[in-house]
């Protein structure tokens, strides 16, 4: 097979992107016994191509995938979390900006009974 390009794969639907990666698979275990065998050196060669183009699949199906459970998954309280986002383990943990902003009872209180003073300044 010729070397397949992420453009062309990401148009194809699931069932023909399996299909493509079983022939990939089944030419690369007819290349890897040619190598055992002392096949000649363009079939030896190509080897690494289908490779290339077995991982070029995966990377679609998979991206596929995660694209569809992402979309699945909006607007959703809870979500996996490998479809979450990476940040740092820190801005993970920290609180939400809602969660943030919130007041105790208390500090309610406090500012209902001592508002921020406002002072006129005579230049």
């Amino acid at each position: 097979m010729v070397k397949v390009k992420s453009h062309e794969l990401r148009t194809k639907g699931k069932e023909e992107l399996l299909k493509q990666l079983d022939d990939l698979k089944t030419e690369l275990s007819a290349l890897k016994v040619a190598q055992v065998t002392g096949g000649p050196a363009s079939k030896v060669s190509k080897i690494k191509t289908v490779r290339k183009s077995v991982a070029k699949t995966l990377t679609v199906l998979n991206c596929n995938q995660r694209t569809a459970l992402r979309k699945l998954y909006r607007g959703k309280k809870f979500r996996p979390t490998d479809l979450k986002r990476k940040q740092t383990r820190a801005k993970r943990r920290a609180l939400k900006h809602h969660e943030f902003s919130r007041k105790t009872a208390r500090d309610a209180r406090m500012a209902a009974a001592f508002p921020q003073r406002r002072f006129a300044l005579a230049l």
